[in-house]
C-alpha cells in the first residue's frame, strides 16, 4: 500500500468474497469507519441479490460475478435502483479488480482455490492483502510468497488462528526465527469433539454445518468437522511464518477464547484472546499497525467458566494428520490435498457420499497423485495439477458412491 494512501484520503477497499461471512464482517467494520475507508470493488460467486443491496449501501465503482448471466441480472437490478456501480464478469476481471491501482487493500474472502489467481494478482501488485482464503497459500506456497515479495505487498492474515499468531509476533518479521519454538493453533473441536467415531457414520450435512462457536459458510463449517480446516492451517501456518512442518502443532480448545499461541525459545507462551467474531481479525487487518473498534463484544473474564485445552483424537480426526504428510510430499501435494478435499466436502453436502468418505477421498487422491508430481513453477502449473486432482477425486467420489 501507497503511504500517501493512509494520510492523504479514506484506503479503498476491495472485498472479494463480499456476500460470505468473512466478506458481511468486512463491510460491517467498513461501515464502522466511514472516515478511514470506503469500498471500491465487491465480488460473489452466485449471490446476485445480496451484492446488489450491498452495492446499493456501499455504492462500490465494481463489483464482480462469474458469469455473464448473473452478471447481466445484476446490472439490471442495480440500473432499475440508479446505482452506477459497473457490473464485470469472469476470473479475469476479479483479478483486475485485486490489482487495481486504485485499490489499496484486498479481502481475499474467496473459498477455495478458485480465489488464487486474484490473490497472486495482488500480490504482484503490491497490495495490503488480507488473506481470509487460506487455500492461496495451501495450493500457492512457495510460488504465492515468492510473489508478495517480489510484488512488495505486506501479507495481513485473517484466519483467527493465524491472525492471532501474527499479533503475538514483533513487526519486524526478520526477528521471527530467533523468537519461535514452536506455534500452537487451537480448534474448537467442532459439532463433533465428543462423538466416538463410529457414530460419524451417518452424519448429515446439517449436523456437520452446525459449528457451536462460529457462524461460518457451509463448507468451512464441514471443514472444521472433519478438522480439515486445521489440516489446512497447518500448511498455511507453515508458509506465513515460515516454519518447519513440525513447528506447528495442534489442540483442542472447545471455548474458542485463546485463538492460538507461541512457544518461544525461553519457553514462554504468548496468546491472543478474545471473544469468537471474525470481526477482530479483520479490523486489525484493515488498520494495522493501529486498532480500531471491531464491533465485537468484550471477553469479560469473570463470566468464563474456564479453558481447556485436549489433544486431538486422531481416530476422530484423522484428517488432520493428511496436513504434515502432504507437507513432506514432493510439492504440489498440498494443492492435491485442497482440490480433493473440496471435492469431497461437495459430494457430502449433495448427499452423494458419507461424511466419513470425506477423508477416504482426501486420502486416496493424495497417495495417488503426490508420488509422481512433477515440476509446479507457474501458476498455470498449479491451475493444472488443480484441475487434475479435482479429476482424481471425482473418481474416487464415484468409486464410494457406486458400494
Amino acid at each position: 500500500m501507497k503511504t500517501t494512501s493512509a494520510t492523504a484520503r479514506r484506503q479503498r477497499i476491495a472485498i472479494l468474497g463480499s456476500t460470505g461471512s468473512v466478506g458481511v464482517s468486512t463491510l460491517d467494520v467498513i461501515a464502522r469507519h466511514p472516515d478511514r475507508f470506503e469500498v471500491f470493488g465487491l465480488s460473489s460467486h452466485h449471490r446476485v441479490a445480496e451484492l446488489v443491496e450491498q452495492c446499493l449501501c456501499f455504492e462500490p465503482r465494481i463489483a464482480v460475478l462469474p458469469d455473464r448471466a448473473r452478471a447481466q441480472e445484476a446490472r439490471r437490478l442495480l440500473a432499475e435502483r440508479g446505482s452506477r456501480t459497473e457490473v464485470l464478469d469472469g476470473a479475469q476481471a476479479l483479478s483486475q479488480l485485486a490489482s487495481a491501482g486504485e485499490v489499496d487493500a484486498v479481502m481475499a474472502a474467496i473459498v477455495g482455490a478458485a480465489g488464487l489467481p486474484a490473490c497472486m494478482a495482488a500480490a504482484a501488485n503490491g497490495k495490503r492483502l488480507l488473506l481470509a482464503n487460506k487455500e492461496a497459500l495451501v495450493v500457492g506456497g512457495a510460488l504465492f510468497m515468492r510473489a508478495v515479495a517480489e510484488g512488495g505487498a505486506t501479507l495481513l492474515p485473517i484466519d483467527s488462528e493465524h491472525s492471532a499468531i501474527f499479533q503475538c509476533l514483533p513487526e519486524d518479521r526478520g526477528t521471527w526465527g530467533q523468537r519461535i519454538d514452536h506455534i500452537v493453533l487451537t480448534a474448537s473441536g467442532g459439532p463433533f469433539r465428543s462423538r466416538t467415531p463410529e457414530s460419524l457414520h451417518d452424519v448429515t450435512p446439517a449436523q456437520a454445518v452446525a459449528h457451536p462457536n462460529w457462524v461460518m459458510g457451509r463448507k468451512i463449517s464441514v471443514d472444521s468437522a472433519t478438522m480439515m480446516n486445521k489440516a489446512l492451517e497447518v500448511i498455511e501456518a507453515r508458509w506465513l511464518f515460515d516454519l518447519t512442518p513440525e513447528q506447528v502443532r495442534v489442540v483442542i480448545h472447545p471455548q474458542s477464547i485463546v485463538h492460538s499461541m507461541v512457544v518461544c525459545r525461553d519457553a514462554s507462551v504468548l496468546a491472543q484472546l478474545g471473544t469468537p467474531d471474525m470481526r477482530v481479525p479483520i479490523a486489525y487487518g484493515l488498520s494495522f499497525p493501529e486498532r480500531i473498534a471491531s464491533g465485537a463484544s468484550r471477553l469479560d473474564f469473570l463470566q468464563l467458566q474456564g479453558l481447556t485445552f485436549e489433544p486431538v483424537d486422531e481416530r476422530l480426526f484423522p484428517g488432520l494428520g493428511l496436513a504434515w504428510q502432504a507437507l513432506a510430499a514432493p510439492q504440489g501435494a498440498t494443492a492435491v490435498l485442497n482440490a480433493a478435499n473440496e471435492v469431497a466436502v461437495e459430494s457430502f453436502l449433495q448427499g452423494t457420499i458419507r461424511f466419513t468418505d470425506i477423508h477416504n477421498v482426501n486420502a486416496r487422491t493424495v497417495e495417488r497423485l503426490a508420488p509422481a508430481l512433477g515440476s509446479v513453477s507457474t501458476l498455470e502449473d498449479l491451475i493444472e495439477l488443480d484441475e487434475r486432482s479435482r479429476g482424481e477425486a471425482a473418481g474416487a467420489v464415484r468409486a464410494l458412491a457406486h458400494r
